[in-house]
């Protein structure tokens, strides 16, 4: 007979860690929490960023995108340095590190005197997140357990839409009260309390072989994406993507990334390993992350000024609106693994993907006086399709490689995350721009010349011209919303168009349901093999 210490699997995490690693999970939720939060919080504040000082910054469309994109870029750009730092000099140092750089950058953007600050210091912010992010899930990976990791990244993924959730109420409330530099100003305080109980709780870890810092690709990458990005933001703010800048850059942008590949492939110390996109597990898991996160930022991005500008609700009332979508996912994130293990993780990321797809194009039946509750809908809909995307691929990817390079995976997912968070408000932010530009341009013919590109940036811009012709700006402010809905329905055509693309990918390259013999051995874990 086989005694039960035979069969029991010997423990890898030391038994003192063991006993405070759900304490443990709620202090990375909560240095997690900031990262999110700020971007939520953000998503409600924008409308109010771009009004003319002092109630705000008079910060264009495309200014905004930059606000929201150079904390996207520096924080995807140098993720996967920081996982390589978290891994060399010990996951907790970083953290905590990452932490302090964050609330610095915070203080700082909340005292913005003007857009360029802002942008300037949202990018320091994006550093201190890039050494947070992958540092919660590489510790996550070393204080649990193999069996145990599907649930706790399931919890963690659940953080998620906990910040989604509470961040736009935070705003509005915040909004409503104070100044608009609030926003970043209460990250301060949760920055001291996170870094504190990290201090008292959080156990150190390293990789005993960590690998070399690879300067040259992280200037190549951040300087790719930068180019990338500024040349589709400028088509946007243009409303023509064949203007000569627009295509020198985006090109200049492609041709970088190109040999960052190609270098990256050469280097014996790369910032991200090529060889392991050789997995299509792995690779499938990686553009599903990318997809849902590039059609999720550019839909909330549209969906703020649809509710703020086109229907008139107050940022609280926009960020109450904004729970369903959050609390969907914070419900559904725990449970996603339920899902997989009766239906694979091949259907049940296909059909979230399916899922965020309908949600997108159902955009298109909102008007200027669909019952709001429409919306509350398709927002519940999106959440709980995004949790059943996220959950199972965050597990496929982190179990892909071994646990001493968790820094390397989670790097690698969050960066991911990050650049189709990125180009989603680009690519989606210009395409509402161009759309709206081409509806609105014959509106705006009466007014000078010198004024007509301005007013024809982005609603706000041409509200507020509206608002100064008094009663000759009525038949203004209607064409504005109407140019801005058929803007909205072409650019959640894109969106749903990218998630369907995500959906392809998943449904062909992704593990489904594993043999009977192997799902028992394994219990309640992913698979993380290809049938």
């Amino acid at each position: 007979m086989t005694s039960p210490a035979a069969t029991t699997p010997a423990r890898q995490v030391p038994e003192a860690v063991h006993r405070r690693r759900w304490a443990i999970l709620g202090v990375l939720m909560l240095s997690l929490l900031i990262v999110v939060l700020d971007n939520s919080i953000l998503n409600v504040a924008i409308k109010t960023i771009s009004t003319p000082a002092p109630g705000g910054l008079g910060a264009t469309q495309s200014e905004l995108e930059w606000a929201i994109n150079s904390y996207t870029l520096v924080f995807a750009g140098l993720l996967f340095t920081a996982g390589l730092l978290g891994d060399r000099l010990g996951r907790k140092k970083v953290l905590i590190g990452g932490l302090a750089v964050f609330g610095i950058g915070s203080a700082l953007a909340a005292f913005s005197g003007s857009p360029a600050e802002l942008i300037g210091f949202r990018a320091v912010m994006g550093l201190g997140a890039a050494f947070v992010m992958p540092a919660t899930l590489a510790v996550l990976m070393n204080v649990f357990e193999r069996d145990e990791q599907p649930k706790a990244i399931g919890i963690w993924t659940g953080g998620v839409g906990l910040a989604i959730a509470i961040g736009p109420i935070t705003g509005g409330l915040l909004l409503d009260h104070f100044w608009w530099g609030s926003v970043f100003l209460v990250n301060v305080p949760i920055v001291v309390l996170a870094a504190a109980l990290m201090l008292w709780l959080v156990p150190d870890s390293r990789d005993p072989n960590p690998g070399r810092i690879d300067p040259v690709g992280v200037v190549l990458s951040v300087t790719g994406l930068v180019l990338l990005v500024y040349g589709i933001i400028q088509g946007g703010r243009l409303a023509d993507f064949s203007d000569a800048t627009v295509l020198a850059t985006t090109g200049a942008g492609l041709a970088v990334l190109v040999a960052f590949v190609v270098h990256e492939k050469r280097s014996d110390h790369p910032s991200i390993d090529v060889t392991y996109f050789r997995d299509k597990v792995f690779t499938a898991s990686i553009v599903a992350i990318t997809l849902v996160f590039f059609a999720l930022m550019g839909v909330t991005f549209f969906a703020v000024f649809y509710v703020q500008s086109v229907r008139g609700y107050s940022p609280l009332e926009t960020g109450l609106l904004l729970v369903p979508l959050a609390v969907a996912q914070l419900v559904s994130a725990p449970r996603a693994r339920l899902a997989v293990d009766r239906f694979g993780n091949r259907a049940t990321t296909t059909a979230g993907l399916l899922v965020v797809a309908a949600t997108l194009a159902a955009f298109t039946v909102l008007d200027t006086d669909t019952p709001i509750w429409v919306l509350e809908v398709v927002f519940l809909l999106m959440g709980t399709g995004m949790a059943h995307v996220m959950t199972p691929v965050s597990v496929l990817v982190m179990q892909a490689l071994p646990r001493q390079k968790a820094g390397s995976a989670s790097a690698l997912s969050n960066t991911f995350r990050q650049v189709g968070s990125a180009l989603g408000i680009a690519v989606l932010g210009s395409v509402l721009s161009a759309a709206y530009r081409g509806d609105i341009e014959d509106e705006l013919g009466l007014l000078p010349p010198a004024a007509r590109h301005a007013a024809g940036e982005s609603i706000e811009a041409t509200l507020a011209v509206a608002d100064r012709l008094g009663a000759r700006g009525e038949a203004l402010t209607v064409a504005a919303d109407e140019a801005f809905l058929h803007a909205m329905h072409v650019t959640a055509l894109w969106g749903a168009g990218i998630a369907v693309l995500g959906a392809i990918v998943a449904a062909v390259y992704l593990p489904g349901r594993p043999p009977k013999h192997e799902e028992g051995d394994r219990g309640k874990e992913f698979v993380a093999a290809a049938d």
